[in-house]
C-alpha cells in the first residue's frame, strides 16, 4: 500500500473513528485502526465491537491494499507533523512508514484480514433525513438515558419509525425526554429499535448541520450513513439493545392545571446558581409559583442558603413543588428555543416541559422535607 494525503484528511478520518477504541482492551488488533485505500479514497474503521465507526477521505492512491494501525499512534503523530502532505507506505510484513518533510516513522501494524468484519444488512429497512434534524432529536433527548445497568434497555435511545413520523425517547425512570420529527417512510421500513448510549454519543458527535443521514436497521444492528456535500462520509455501525423498551406513553401527563411561560435562559441560570447551594444530601430546588412571580429556593444546612424571583405570568394558586435541578439544567441547556412552558398540576405530579415545536419532557418531583 502506498498513499499520499494531506494531514487535514487524515485527521479528519482519524478523528471521526478513534473515539470508539478502548483504551484497556484485551485484543490488540481492537486498539488499530484498520486503513484500506483504492481508487482515490482511503477509509478508516476502528471498532469494539459493539459499535463501529468508518470514514472515507481523500487520497492520491498509488498502490491499493489494506492493513492495521495502533490508532493513538498514528494520530499523535500526525497530529504533531508539521507539513501538508504526508506519505504512508506499508510493507508486505505489516509495518506502516510515516513521511513529511524531514519527519519519519516507521510503525508496525497487524494485518487487515484478522480486523472484525464489517457486519451484512440483509434488511432493506431505511429512512433518510436530514442530519441538522437526527442532531436535533438526539441532543434534546439523550441527556435522560439511564446510566443504571440493572435496566438495560433504557441505557439508549428508543427509535420508532411509524405513520410518517420518526419519534425519539429517553428515560432514567425519573424523567423522559421526547422528541418527535416528521419523516417519509414507507411502509416496508416501519419499526422500532434501541441505540445503546456509545453509539448515541457517537452520532451527537459527529452529526453535522448540513447533509444527510441515511438509517438502516435489521433485528439487532443499525447503520447511519452520514454524508455532507464535501464528499466527506462516515458509516456509524451498532449493534441494538436487546428487549422491549416500556411503554413510555403511559409517563406522560394527560392534562395538565398550569401553563406558565418561562424565559428559558433566565430560568436556566436562575437554576444554575441555585444549585450551586444544594449538597449530596440535599440535591433540590424549590420552585413556588404565586402570583405574577417563580420563587426559586435551594437550602442546604452544611452549605448555605439561595434565593432567586422571576417576573413570570401566573394567576393561579400558589404551588410549591421540588426538583433535582440538573433534571430541570440539562433539558434547558439543550433547548435552543427563547421561550419554554412549564405546565404543573400539583406539587406530587410530575412537571412537564415543552416548547412551540415536537418536544416534550417530563420530570418526577422530589418530596417536600
Amino acid at each position: 500500500m502506498n498513499l499520499t494525503i494531506t494531514k487535514e484528511q487524515i485527521l479528519n478520518g482519524l478523528q471521526a473513528v478513534q473515539n470508539v477504541v478502548g483504551s484497556r482492551t484485551t485484543l490488540p488488533i481492537l486498539s488499530n485502526v484498520l486503513l484500506r485505500a483504492e481508487g482515490d479514497r482511503v477509509e478508516f474503521t476502528a471498532t469494539d465491537l459493539d459499535v463501529t465507526v468508518a470514514c472515507s477521505v481523500e487520497a492520491k492512491v498509488k498502490k491499493g491494499g489494506a492493513t492495521t494501525i495502533p490508532v493513538r499512534k498514528l494520530f499523535g503523530i500526525v497530529r504533531e507533523l508539521n507539513g501538508g502532505e504526508i506519505d504512508l507506505e506499508v510493507d508486505d510484513k505489516n509495518v506502516c512508514s510515516v513521511r513529511c518533510g524531514t519527519s519519519f516513522y516507521k510503525i508496525h501494524g497487524i494485518g487487515a484480514d484478522e480486523f472484525p468484519p464489517l457486519p451484512k444488512f440483509k434488511d432493506e429497512k431505511k429512512v433518510v433525513l436530514t442530519q441538522e434534524t437526527a442532531k436535533s432529536m438526539l441532543g434534546k433527548t439523550s441527556f435522560a438515558i439511564s446510566t443504571d445497568e440493572s435496566r438495560y434497555v433504557l441505557n439508549g435511545v428508543f427509535i420508532s419509525l411509524k405513520d410518517h413520523k420518526m419519534t425519539v425517547v429517553a428515560t432514567d425512570g425519573r424523567r423522559l425526554a421526547l422528541a418527535d420529527e416528521e419523516v417519509e417512510i414507507s411502509e416496508k421500513s416501519q419499526g422500532e429499535f434501541i441505540i445503546p448510549a456509545k453509539a448515541v454519543n457517537e452520532l451527537n458527535r459527529l452529526l453535522q448541520e448540513k447533509g444527510d443521514v441515511e438509517i438502516k436497521f435489521g433485528e439487532n444492528q443499525a447503520a447511519f450513513k452520514l454524508k455532507d456535500d464535501k464528499g466527506f462520509s462516515v458509516l456509524v455501525l451498532t449493534k441494538l439493545i436487546e428487549g422491549n423498551y416500556p411503554n413510555y406513553r403511559q409517563v406522560i401527563p394527560a392534562e395538565t392545571k398550569e401553563r406558565v411561560p418561562l424565559v428559558r435562559d433566565e430560568f436556566l441560570h436562575a437554576l444554575r446558581r441555585a444549585e450551586i447551594m444544594t449538597s449530596e444530601k440535599a440535591n433540590s430546588v424549590k420552585l413556588t409559583f404565586s402570583k405574577n412571580n417563580l420563587a426559586i429556593t435551594a437550602n442546604s444546612p452544611e452549605v448555605g442558603e439561595a434565593r432567586e424571583s422571576l417576573a413570570v405570568n401566573y394567576k393561579g394558586k400558589e404551588i410549591a413543588i421540588a426538583f433535582n435541578p440538573k433534571f430541570l439544567i440539562e433539558p434547558l441547556n439543550a433547548l435552543t428555543e427563547d421561550e419554554v412552558f412549564f405546565e404543573l398540576t400539583d406539587e406530587l405530579s410530575p412537571g412537564v416541559l415543552k416548547i412551540n415545536g415536537p418536544f416534550l419532557y417530563v420530570v418526577m418531583p422530589m418530596r417536600l422535607s
